[in-house]
């Protein structure tokens, strides 16, 4: 089922992660007094753990530089509720879904796949997944492509905490993890730092840390790197694939196929950025 757990998470991710990228975002969360930008973007995706504090966010997010998540969350929180905030990203979602696939949200194999997701959720232990529990918490949203963008959602995150675990286990750091990535060629090592809001200095010293443990060589993964970073995804597959189990391989095709057709239509649309 690790297979099965990483297969399905690339076929479906991106009809989760549209909502990071969309224009709808901003519109809605700027409508409740944030600023655009990444203030919106940590309170709403922590909102569904409730109102918690900067500390919280960075240790569930990870491998954003912590004094950009102290400086930006409470203001969020006192400008807005997490519950008000919570909403609002569901109708960004709605907003952004409907753009793009218009009348074929209505199909019925868009309900099917929700309903099958909400059913092999309860596979899912909350203890030790902070931001699963947290969304997990909320209501299913009625509207079968809202409940499946959070069945996607719930899904997602249930890995995201299980791949913060296997990383902790490793001893890499939310920055490290990042260097590690950048490392493989994937991403430009400027995005990723970039993004998360890291500087030159911290970027430099968590290569050098990376570099004493023989994974890193001049911003290329060793091959101890590598084995490194085949431990962890193997690791994080394993931690998500619980619910997987409860599938049988019509319905793994099934789930796959319109996550394909979905992905395709999402990135089709412009939704995600050129690196």
């Amino acid at each position: 089922m690790a297979t099965t757990a990483r297969y399905l998470w690339h076929r479906l991710e991106a009809y989760h992660g549209l909502i990071y990228f969309a224009p709808e975002a901003d519109q809605h969360y700027t409508a409740l007094g944030l600023d655009p930008g990444m203030m919106g973007y940590f309170a709403s995706r922590a909102a569904a753990m409730g109102e918690v504090t900067p500390d919280v966010v960075v240790a569930t997010f990870y491998n954003f530089e912590p004094e950009r998540i102290r400086t930006v969350v409470p203001q969020a929180w006192q400008r807005t509720t997490a519950a008000a905030l919570w909403q609002a990203r569901l109708r960004a979602v709605d907003a952004t879904l409907t753009r793009i696939f218009g009348t074929r949200l209505g199909a019925p194999d868009v309900a099917e796949a929700a309903a099958l997701l909400q059913s092999i959720v309860h596979g899912c232990a909350p203890e030790g997944r902070p931001l699963f529990a947290g969304h997990l918490s909320q209501e299913w949203p009625t509207e079968p492509h809202l409940a499946l963008w959070f069945g996607i959602t719930l899904l997602r995150e249930y890995r995201g905490d299980g791949h913060i675990a296997a990383l902790t286990v490793e001893g890499v750091s939310g920055i490290e993890a990042l260097v590690l990535h950048a490392g493989t060629g994937a991403v430009p090592a400027a995005v990723l730092q970039s993004t998360r809001g890291w500087s030159d200095d911290a970027w430099a010293a968590a290569a050098e840390r990376l570099e004493s443990r023989s994974w890193l060589d001049a911003g290329t993964l060793t091959v101890a790197g590598q084995q490194h970073r085949e431990r962890v995804e193997r690791q994080t597959d394993e931690l998500a694939a619980a619910p997987y189990a409860r599938l049988d391989d019509a319905q793994i095709a099934s789930l796959a196929a319109l996550g394909k057709e979905l992905t395709t239509a999402i990135a089709g649309a412009g939704t995600f950025p050129r690196r």
